[in-house]
Order: structure tokens, then C-alpha cells, then sequence
């Protein structure tokens, strides 16, 4: 990558993350629930991806915008397990139990807020509902935070197939960690990787968040050096979104403790620095990862793709989500469940499933989700494979579209090549951090009112 100060100055706008298409915002809560669960019951043989969301949290970390409860009261996580469970009996009756569930994933909250015996109830009830892959192959993973979890814990999740986690390092500097409230020194972390790595965890992700208050560049800089030290497979560095009218737990950050604007950009800066000069490649998006690791080696093969969870290699997965606030995607279909944990639990203690909103793609929608997620995930798209896919000219379909990406072109965004009647567009070195930018030129729902993060 290239940085290109003037380039980012002009660029750094807010747009969605493209998790989706479409965004969540999307979503409609008048859509019909019928609609939505007869295309839940459309035949499929593609691989399953499971999410489970548990959201619990045992503390209150100040910059969190996750869906979570912060409770020390941990017998809650059984009656939580209990609904998971009659949530899966519900789902899994429209489902093929043969095919085989290729992803998994657990995120919150915090996951291993659980018990193990709770852990132990939710996996055995996970194996009697769907086929889990035990065979080496899977690529089932965990977010952990390091003050809730133990050894034992720890070896439950890898006996039951974990084989990559998660830990939310967010900043190694004690300033920093009391203004966010959430105090875990480094020896905590080594710990922890150490015993995941003696257990036979195949990789390990560190998160990563610069813009927290109190934070300076030689401070950052000592975090990103001691992260390069404990070398994890891959980092992802997530830009902290200020918004203390949604989240009210923000409103405990001063503003007058947070990097200006400037000093946010430099932060990013000296991680995309020292982190390629370490070895790590820039996946996108806030995504670094080792060239061995199978992030960059699916990039490379054009397979790479993104989910809620951010990239994925299992993009051919159908992604069934539980819980509370839990979406799933279907081809083209998102279901999400309610976000307000005592409405999710009526839903299923009346043996309702807990859908609160939902949206169904049109070709259209299936059109420019195959764009912005081939740009997004690859830095690069070439007209033929949506052509063939879709049975459109390209050119024709996007002729607005192309138009604006000329402006992109003129200023070192973008490159667009024509060879004969198709297109190929590829994101420049000095475009990569402004790929949403790219992607919004695509999207044709961006004049609603919605907040969305700055894209740097």
C-alpha cells in the first residue's frame, strides 16, 4: 500500500462496511415472516456456517458497540444455552442434517462468559442437531476475552474442535486500558496464547482498535511492537467509531481524551508500517494476516469473501445465526433475530422462531452484491464473471456507475481497463484503505439516513 495523505484527506468519508449487501439498514421489520421462512426451507446442498451469539459480558469495556449484557450473574448463560438449544431443534427441521457444518463461529459479548458445562451442554447440542466436521478441516473459532477464560476452558473448546480463536487485545497501554475499562496486561495475553498454541490452536487473530482515548503514537507504537512479539497469524486494526448517543457506555470516554482526527490517521499509519515491515500482508478492511495464512491464500485465488464475522474463506457456506441479534444469510436472504435479549426469549419459549427483521434480494441487489463483495475481497473485478453470472453487459448495466469511477481513476483510486466489450477494475496501492469508497459507487441505497463510520 501506498499512503496518500492529501488522497485520504479528500476520501475519508462515512460509508457502510459491506458486511452486506444490502446493509443492514436495509432490513425490514414489515416484511412477511412467512416469506422469509419459506426461503429458509429451499432445498440446499451447500456447506453450513454456524454463528452463535452469546451476550454476555462479566464487565463493561467503555468503547463497546457490540449487542451485549453486562451481568456478574453467570447461571444466566445456562438459561441462555437452554434457548440456543430449543432454537436449533426449531431450525434444524429445515434443514438437511447430513450437510456438513464447514464454519463455525462464536462471537458476543463475550463466549466464554459460558461455563464449561454450560460449553459442554451448547456443543453437545450443536453435534445432535448438525453435523460437525471433526477431520482437521474445519474452521470453527471463538472470540476470548482474556480475563474470562482458563485452562480448562480453554482445552474444553479445542477437545470440541476449536482450532482458531480471537482475543480482544484492543491496546496494551495501562492508560489507555483504565480509560476504556478493560485492565489485561500483556503477560495475560502471553499467557493465554501460550496455552492455546500448546493445545493445538492453528491460528490465533489479535483485534486491534486505535482512536481509544489516551492514546499516543509512542504509546501505539509499544503496543504494535509487543503484538509483532507474540506474533499471531492475523491482526485486524478496527477504527474506533465515537457515537455516545447510541451507545451509551461511550458516553463514559471524555472527548477531550481522544486523538484529534490527525492523530487518529497517524495511529493507522504507524500500524500499516510496522505491520508490513513485520511480514503481515494487507488483506483489506482492517485485515492483516501472515502470507502462509489462508486469508491471503484465498485472496490470491480469488475466493475470499466477507461475512458479518468480516473475511471469510467459506463463501459457498449457507450462514445460519443464532441468538440474540444473530443474522443469517441465505443466498441473497438475511434474517436477523431480535436484538432485545427478553423479546428473543419469548420467541422461542413459545416455539416461535425469534425473527424481528428480514430482506429478500432482488437480481438487482444479487447483482451488486457479487460487485462490491469481488472489490472488497479482492481489490480487483473483472466484468466477465458477473456477466456470466448474472447474464448482463456490464458496461451497459453500470453505465452510470463507470462514469463516476472515472473521478476515482483521475485521482490514482482506481485503474480501469477495457479489453474489447468488458471491464476490469482494480483498486490501485494507494486506493486500498478507500475501498469502501470504491464499493459505495456501487451501492444504490446510500441516500437513506444513516450514521455510518468514517471509512478510515
Amino acid at each position: 500500500m501506498i499512503w496518500d495523505q492529501p488522497l485520504i484527506t479528500k476520501y475519508n468519508l462515512s460509508g457502510p462496511r459491506y458486511t452486506s449487501y444490502p446493509t443492514a439498514p436495509q432490513f425490514d421489520a414489515n416484511i412477511s415472516k412467512i416469506a422469509l421462512i419459506d426461503k429458509m426451507l429451499s432445498p440446499s446442498h451447500a456447506p453450513i456456517s454456524l454463528y452463535f451469539h452469546i451476550p454476555f459480558c462479566a464487565h463493561l469495556c467503555y468503547y463497546c458497540a457490540c449487542n451485549k449484557v453486562v451481568t456478574k450473574q453467570y447461571d444466566k448463560g445456562a438459561e441462555y444455552v437452554e434457548l440456543l438449544e430449543e432454537e436449533m431443534r426449531l431450525r434444524s427441521l429445515m434443514l438437511d442434517k447430513n450437510r456438513p457444518v464447514t464454519q463455525l463461529h462464536f462471537g458476543g459479548g463475550t463466549p466464554t462468559f459460558l461455563s464449561d458445562e454450560q460449553l459442554k451442554h451448547l456443543f453437545s447440542a450443536i453435534n445432535h442437531h448438525f453435523n460437525l466436521v471433526q477431520d482437521g478441516s474445519q474452521d470453527y473459532s471463538i472470540e476470548i476475552d482474556p480475563r474470562e477464560i482458563s485452562h480448562s476452558k480453554m482445552k474444553l473448546l479445542v477437545e470440541n474442535g476449536i482450532n482458531r480463536i480471537s482475543i480482544g487485545v484492543q491496546d496494551f497501554d495501562n492508560e489507555v486500558q483504565k480509560a476504556i475499562h478493560r485492565v489485561q496486561p500483556v503477560e495475560m495475553v502471553r499467557d493465554l496464547l501460550n496455552d492455546a498454541r500448546d493445545l493445538g490452536i492453528l491460528s490465533v487473530n489479535f483485534d486491534l482498535i486505535y482512536g481509544l482515548p489516551k492514546q499516543t503514537i509512542y504509546g501505539f507504537k509499544s503496543t504494535l511492537e509487543k503484538v509483532i512479539e507474540l506474533n499471531p497469524d492475523r491482526i485486524s486494526v478496527f477504527n474506533y467509531a465515537h457515537l455516545p448517543e447510541r451507545f451509551r457506555a461511550q458516553r463514559r470516554i471524555l472527548d477531550s481524551d481522544l486523538p484529534s482526527p490527525e492523530g487518529k490517521l497517524n495511529l493507522l499509519k504507524l500500524s500499516i508500517e510496522l505491520l508490513t515491515q513485520a511480514g503481515y500482508e494487507y488483506i483489506g478492511m482492517d485485515h492483516f494476516a501472515k502470507p502462509t495464512d489462508s486469508l491471503k491464500i484465498a485472496q490470491e485465488k480469488g475466493e475470499l469473501q466477507r461475512n458479518f464475522q468480516g473475511y471469510t474463506t467459506h463463501a459457498e457456506t449457507d450462514l445460519i445465526a443464532f441468538g440474540v441479534s444473530a443474522i443469517s444469510h441465505l443466498k441473497g436472504v438475511y434474517i436477523q433475530n431480535h436484538t432485545d435479549l427478553s423479546l428473543y426469549q419469548n420467541s422461542i419459549e413459545n416455539g416461535q422462531l425469534a425473527i424481528v427483521k428480514g430482506y429478500i434480494s432482488n437480481e438487482d441487489d444479487l447483482i451488486r452484491h457479487h460487485t462490491i463483495m469481488a472489490l472488497i475481497s479482492q481489490f480487483e473485478l473483472d466484468s466477465r464473471t458477473i456477466e456470466q453470472k448474472h447474464a448482463i453487459h456490464f458496461n451497459d448495466y453500470f453505465h452510470d456507475e463507470i462514469k463516476q469511477l472515472r473521478a476515482l481513476e483521475e485521482d490514482g483510486i482506481v485503474e480501469i481497463e477495457q479489453i474489447e466489450e468488458h471491464t476490469i477494475i482494480r483498486v490501485t496501492e494507494r486506493g486500498r484503505l478507500l475501498i469502501r469508497c470504491v464499493c459505495m459507487v456501487f451501492d444504490k441505497y446510500l441516500g437513506s439516513a444513516v450514521k455510518y463510520s468514517r471509512v478510515i
